[in-house]
């Protein structure tokens, strides 16, 4: 296969960090990212050159290109975290030539060769290449999202409760977990905004939703935590909700915010609870989680998610997939529908 000199690539902007607060959603995408030409990167020793099939948008990403992501933007440098796609050239380091023609799903928070691009980087140690029941949609969305979900119901299952409490629960992450946990006899008791989100969750596996937006939220949610006494708080939202969840939860319960929906101030309502009923707030990034875990857990996780995808009990739920060309204009309308993801093509 030749391969060209130049692509189309979406570039950031901007360098590095943003002073300004804003939240996960994206209003107008041109303010963070331009769509242009550049030239096609050579993968250092231990990475891959991927052809990129299709590539996901995730709050990360929008995070991300606006300087609030936990890492600095690179002026000039293609963004997008994951995709999936054809790797069509290597390093010299055997175990990325081992790559070369196969189809992986691949991250580029190490090599800052954005997938939302012709062809990304990779460092080749984190590439997953995908059985052939993997569609290219999926594919896309497999590292993020699925690894994530697995990761954190791990954290649930070592509590060793059944209940737990997940905010921002009409996610793709969390109906993926809830799909898991349901299986297993776990008790995922689902925060949302909005009543129309109620079956969806129930079908998903939620023993519980709740609409923290309805008149009688607090009461409701201290019901059901009396009756299922969850220990694990996995939030994406934060804010005042968080911080209110947290408060009405027993005692040893754990805070662990993995996202930051709401930018309002997140308030702990009674601070006392940290000291006499042994609760804690922690942080959740996977890109921690895949360093820390024994080897063994995190091929455990990967096959896991793909078998998951491959049987049909995991699925992702698409909003549009948008060419490249049109991302600027098209993605953040697309954004802002509910209940599905959207991704890009080249």
């Amino acid at each position: 296969m030749t391969i060209p000199t130049t692509m189309k690539a979406l570039l950031l902007k901007h360098d590095g960090y943003s002073a300004e607060p804003s939240d996960a959603s994206l209003a107008d995408m041109g303010s963070y990212v331009e769509l242009s030409e550049i030239g096609v990167p050579e993968p250092g020793p231990s990475q891959v050159l991927v052809k990129v099939r299709t590539a996901a948008i995730n709050p990360s990403d929008v995070m991300f290109v606006k300087g609030l992501y936990g890492q600095p933007r690179h002026k000039g440098q293609p963004a997008g975290f994951e995709g999936v796609g054809e790797v069509v050239a290597a390093g010299s380091d055997a175990a990325a030539q081992k790559l070369v023609g196969a189809r992986v799903a691949f991250p580029t928070g190490l090599s800052n060769w954005g997938s939302w691009a012709e062809y990304a980087v990779a460092e080749a140690a984190a590439c997953i290449p995908l059985i052939d029941g993997v569609n290219d949609i999926d594919g896309a969305a497999m590292i993020v999202n699925p690894l994530t979900a697995l990761a954190m119901l791990g954290i649930v299952k070592e509590e060793g409760e059944k209940a737990f409490v997940l905010t921002a629960a009409a996610s793709q992450l969390c109906k993926l977990i809830m799909g898991v946990a349901a299986e297993e006899g776990y008790r995922p008791i689902a925060i949302v905004r909005r009543d129309d989100q109620t079956p969806l969750l129930e079908k998903a596996g939620a023993a519980h939703v709740l609409n923290a937006s309805a008149p009688d939220f607090d009461v409701a949610m201290k019901a059901v935590m009396k009756k299922e006494q969850p220990r694990i708080l996995l939030d994406a939202v934060t804010g005042p909700l968080a911080g209110r969840i947290f408060n009405a939860m027993p005692k040893r319960a754990r805070w662990i915010v993995y996202g930051r929906l709401d930018t309002e101030t997140t308030p702990i309502p009674e601070p006392g609870q940290l000291i006499f009923m042994h609760k804690r707030i922690e942080g959740f990034w996977l890109t921690n989680w895949l360093r820390g875990a024994a080897p063994e857990s995190r091929v455990a996780v990967v096959m896991e998610a793909q078998k998951r995808f491959a049987d049909g009990r995991w699925s992702t739920d698409v909003t549009a997939v948008v060419p490249l060309k049109e991302a600027i204009a098209r993605v953040p309308g697309e954004l802002a529908k509910p209940n599905g993801k959207v991704f890009l093509e080249p």
